[in-house]
């Protein structure tokens, strides 16, 4: 507890809880542990090049060693690596030392300990481990909570497919449509960008320095390293770069980072909805027992959640904004500004699922209000004057919409008014009847169909 109260940052603090499947991915942790993955997998694949005599095949034994120092890797381990790194100033090269440290008293593996990082920059490790982050936090964490809200909106949409509701176009009175229409249009919107999110490319890359495999190529000129560099990071779930400078330019990165900021915009837009619609009391909250809303006013059950929701996802995309503007971005063959902004990755998928979390929390709270939708319906019989207009368009009488605007704009209207104007109708009797049966409430178009998935 004193711990999240002396938190610098509320994702660490206040929020901790909320965000826990992203810490062992994106903390100091594990970032060493990805950085630990990457060098032993590197290891035993130059094991596995036979034109490499100086590294022998592994013995099953051996190669199982190595298997677990990746895979049992945990706190105590980190806190070896960061004492390591006190004294090197170096966080890549002490894990580089942890691991020689590791295998010392192995016969077999001290003996090739030297090939742990060969040939390898830091960013060599680096790009990897990050792609192996982003690729585990997507898969894991971010993909399936959009899921889960997706699936939530979903499923108000099929059950409110056919409650009817007032729309509201510059906030003024509009042709009616269904609730579930509304929620189904953000269920579409968030498809889309999450299918685009999980179909970006994750990439890697390992050809050293500069990228052009300068120390590999002198020291093993026999060894077709970009062949092999290939096999290595597909092997690790990932897509090769096989052009890069010293980094791999994260150009995957802002494509990832703007997906989700579109995610993230399409959340903010139904958060926002969300609230009018509390505001009309189109939802009511269910009351949680010991809950407040006001300090001062008893009376308040506040839309705290999708406020929440909206303000988080706004962090989250001002942070992923500048990730996807700086990160393509490094001065001639590599400089250092990608480090310290790379590692705030986890802050900005933090925000995001937070605000989903948010979101979760306050569409299953709502409770939809009918008696009051309706009521709002029946004021406002003014919004038939389209269809009223329309059909007298299709049977060529003079001047049907000026004849609506005169009889509607700005003007209260109900339902004997309106019936009165249409009983003068010289249209098809058919035709007549319809619109005189008419209401609010039932002109929804294929509102109805459209929140049940027809058409899409």
């Amino acid at each position: 507890m004193e711990q999240a109260l002396m938190a610098l940052s509320p994702l660490d603090g206040r929020y901790r809880s909320r965000v826990a499947a992203l810490q062992p991915i994106f903390s100091e942790f594990g970032l060493i542990k990805a950085r630990v993955t990457v060098e032993v997998r590197w290891l035993q694949v130059l094991a596995a090049e036979p034109k490499i005599v100086e590294v022998p095949a592994l013995s099953p034994e051996a190669s199982a060693t190595l298997d677990q120092l990746a895979s049992q890797f945990n706190l105590a381990a980190a806190s070896r690596v960061k004492a390591i790194e006190a004294t090197t100033n170096h966080d890549v090269k002490a894990v580089e030392y942890y691991l020689k440290e590791s295998v010392k008293d192995h016969e077999e593996l001290s003996g090739i300990s030297e090939f742990f990082h060969f040939a390898c920059t830091s960013e060599d490790i680096n790009n990897l481990s990050y792609s192996l982050m982003i690729s585990q936090a997507r898969t894991q964490v971010l993909l399936p909570a959009l899921l889960e809200v997706e699936q939530l909106l979903g499923a108000g949409a099929q059950r409110m497919s056919g409650m009817s509701m007032l729309s509201r176009t510059h906030g003024q009175t509009a042709s009616p449509t269904t609730m579930g229409k509304e929620w189904a249009n953000v269920v579409y919107r968030l498809r889309r960008q999450r299918e685009q999110l999980a179909a970006v490319p994750i990439l890697g890359k390992i050809n050293g320095a500069v990228g052009n495999y300068n120390a590999h190529i002198i020291s093993y000129p026999e060894v077709d390293w970009c062949d092999l560099s290939r096999r290595f990071v597909t092997a690790l779930g990932l897509v090769w770069n096989p052009l890069t400078t010293q980094i791999e330019p994260h150009d995957y990165i802002a494509e990832a980072a703007h997906a989700m900021m579109r995610c993230n915009t399409i959340l903010i837009d139904c958060c926002r909805d969300m609230w009018g619609y509390i505001s009309l009391g189109y939802f009511r909250q269910r009351v949680v027992a010991g809950e407040v809303g006001s300090s001062t006013m008893p009376h308040k059950v506040n839309p705290i959640d999708f406020e929440n929701a909206e303000g988080n996802f706004g962090l989250a995309n001002a942070l992923f904004d500048h990730l996807a503007n700086k990160l393509p971005i490094s001065r001639w063959q590599r400089d250092l500004t990608d480090s310290t902004v790379m590692r705030n990755l986890g802050v900005s998928f933090g925000y995001s699922l937070l605000a989903l979390a948010s979101m979760q929390k306050g569409l299953g709270r709502l409770q939809e209000n009918e008696v009051r939708m309706a009521s709002d319906l029946d004021g406002s019989w003014e919004v038939l004057g389209e269809a009223v207009q329309t059909v007298m368009r299709r049977y060529g009488l003079p001047n049907p919409y000026e004849q609506m605007k005169e009889l509607t704009r700005g003007k209260g209207i109900d339902a004997e008014s309106l019936r009165t104007f249409v009983s003068a109708l010289d249209i098809p009797t058919p035709a007549k009847q319809a619109l005189l049966e008419l209401t609010p409430a039932s002109y929804i178009g294929n509102a109805t169909e459209q929140a049940n998935g027809v058409g899409w």
